[in-house]
């Protein structure tokens, strides 16, 4: 039997956290997701075998699912806490604590297809233009909503945008993702319009003669959070007559789907998104397909 040299399973998570951060350069939340996945299969699976050891380690990990199972998780949160074992235990590994991963054998829940919830392009219309544009704070909801739908930025990417980080001149935005990684994302005129306004008439009226090097602030000239913007997509949601649960990503989801269906290419899209794996983005093909299947159910005379 092969166990840890230090009996503590939880021993080595601190460095695993810190490998992640540095070597791997995941995003902050993400690290936050593997130390929460991995905290809970500690307090689990160590009053079923208090070691992570290369023979019992499948029989306990089974046991943790069939736990979370019973707990009511989803096939993608089991998924997902399985990629956090497999992470810690491949690092175990690289660190000779390990003489090889013991989940390599252990087949993951099948998550299924998880098709992302999008606005009609007449709905995104109704959502923007829906806004206020004669007060600087509905000028700003404006120009928010109205770049992130033309870029389709993650919400954390937006409220996050520097000032520098704005091309007006050449319409594009040079945007830090997840995992420090940079690239950069077009916008077309009618957003740069949108923006200069915003620039021009608005921000230096929330300022108050402050500074900021964000692009967005908030009335007391302080950078915008995820929640304030969260709160105001769902204002806008209910001016505009629209009942579907959304959120910032509903803007993401509905950029990427729209310009897939209007004949854009995947890799196009992918580098846009930001995705480092090209089948996260092929889930919008997915959700494009779906909506035509449901309107061919609906319209057509047979369907």
């Amino acid at each position: 039997m092969i166990v840890l040299v230090n009996q503590d399973p939880c021993s080595q998570l601190p460095l695993f956290l810190d490998y992640l951060t540095v070597v791997r350069r995941l995003a902050h939340n993400t690290v936050a997701a593997y130390r929460s996945d991995l905290q809970d299969f500690f307090a689990c699976s160590c009053k079923h075998s208090p070691r992570i050891t290369q023979h019992c380690c499948k029989e306990t990990v089974h046991h943790y699912l069939q736990h979370c199972r019973d707990r009511g998780l989803s096939p993608r949160s089991l998924a997902r806490r399985m990629a956090a074992l497999r992470a810690y235990c491949d690092f175990l590994f690289l660190k000779g604590e390990l003489q090889a991963n013991p989940l390599t054998l252990i087949d993951s829940p099948k998550p299924g297809l998880h098709l992302p919830k999008v606005l009609s392009p007449a709905e995104v219309d109704s959502l923007i233009n829906n806004l206020r544009q004669d007060t600087p704070l509905g000028l700003r909801n404006y120009a928010m909503l109205h770049l992130l739908y033309a870029s389709g930025l993650r919400v954390t990417e937006l409220v996050g945008l520097p000032l520098s980080a704005c091309n007006l001149a050449s319409g594009h935005l040079r945007v830090q993702g997840k995992g420090g990684k940079e690239r950069i994302v077009p916008f077309a005129a009618l957003a740069g319009t949108v923006l200069t306004t915003y620039l021009e008439r608005s921000r230096p009226v929330l300022l108050k003669g402050r500074q900021s090097p964000a692009l967005f602030v908030s009335n007391r000239g302080k950078a915008m959070t995820r929640v304030r913007f969260w709160q105001i997509i769902q204002q806008a949601a209910l001016a505009a007559g629209i009942s579907k649960k959304i959120s910032p990503h509903t803007l993401r989801h509905s950029f990427a789907t729209h310009l897939l269906g209007g004949g854009a290419d995947l890799r196009s899209v992918q580098m846009m998104l930001g995705h480092s794996d090209i089948a996260t983005t092929q889930i919008y093909t997915h959700v494009d397909t779906s909506r035509l299947k449901s309107s061919h159910k609906k319209y057509h005379p047979r369907g």
